[in-house]
């Protein structure tokens, strides 16, 4: 990766973490706290809409879910939720209208149809092409080495082709607002535009760099399972799915915790380098969104205070 953006974002030392994560949605930014959720969106009326909702992670309800893995794949299922929830209100109030909310039947739904495709494109795909070429390969690491790169391949065009769509442009700015305000935060800056706007759009929490990281864990875990019967190989590819997951978030979780080791740096690279693709610069008006959203988080859950053990929230 290169630019002196990227570079001095690397060489970030010691800086305070926040236990806020976000995403973006239309036309705003939702912020996610341990215990609260919050959702910032800009009107039609340039008016900003601003709520929030207590949140109950399932690692607060069964404390085995803090386990490592577990805990990865908890945190995904939960942010996933939150982030449909967040997408579908985001949705109704960029064009000025009042909606309802997703029942969970519906939500459950639409991550269904989200994981089914998942699935599909960057797990079954990879597979189907690279065993055209099982003669060439043969079935030991060579295989799976192609399989995995193949996954990055499919990937990375699947990122440059979504960016390329026009609408899509504006969801990637208040990305790039989301993680400037979280880095604010986190270098204990005030919470002003102008401070928010010197910093980068990249950050190491991001969920570009945890599905890169995905893409790589995969590789390993699937050259363990070898070459079963052709429907355990199929399903090994649904089936492991959370443990990819899982095993993918203790990496992003040790490389949070560790953001000035040099072999971290590296590793963590590739995925700051997709960012490039997935964040963008925001506008002053994007920023205000994205620090009205974490301002009402850090209202509700002071970072000074000590952290809740075991829960993580990516960026």
């Amino acid at each position: 990766m290169s630019g002196t953006g990227a570079a001095r974002f690397l060489a970030l030392g010691a800086v305070r973490r926040a236990a806020i994560g976000g995403q973006a949605v239309m036309e705003g930014v939702m912020m996610r706290g341990v215990d609260y959720w919050s959702l910032a969106v800009r009107r039609p009326d340039e008016s900003v809409y601003l709520e929030s909702w207590p949140l109950v992670s399932y690692m607060k309800r069964y404390p085995v879910l803090k386990l490592p893995v577990l805990r990865g794949v908890t945190a995904l299922v939960e942010s996933l939720v939150v982030g449909v929830r967040a997408l579908t209100i985001s949705a109704n109030q960029s064009i000025g209208e009042e909606g309802e909310e997703l029942t969970k039947r519906e939500i459950g739904i639409t991550l269904v149809v989200a994981f089914g495709f998942a699935i599909a494109l960057f797990f079954l795909a990879p597979l189907g092409i690279t065993r055209l070429f099982k003669a060439q390969l043969g079935t030991g690491f060579s295989f799976w080495l192609a399989e995995g790169l193949v996954r990055v391949a499919i990937f990375v065009i699947y990122l440059l082709v979504i960016t390329r769509f026009r609408d899509l442009r504006r969801v990637f700015e208040y990305h790039g607002a989301e993680h400037k305000s979280i880095h604010a935060l986190e270098h204990g800056d005030e919470l002003t535009v102008a401070n928010v706007d010197k910093y980068n759009t990249l950050h190491l929490r991001c969920g570009t760099s945890f599905l890169l990281i995905v893409m790589v864990v995969s590789i390993l875990v699937f050259a363990v399972v070898r070459w079963p019967v052709w429907y355990l190989l199929i399903l090994s590819r649904v089936v492991l799915i959370p443990l990819i997951a899982g095993v993918s978030y203790e990496v992003i979780r040790f490389a949070g915790r560790h953001e000035g080791n040099p072999v971290v740096r590296v590793i963590m690279a590739p995925g700051l380098a997709l960012q490039w693709m997935t964040t963008k610069p925001p506008s002053a008006d994007q920023i205000e969104v994205a620090i009205a959203a974490l301002t009402r988080i850090v209202e509700l859950e002071p970072q000074d205070g000590p952290t809740e053990k075991g829960i993580e929230v990516m960026a």
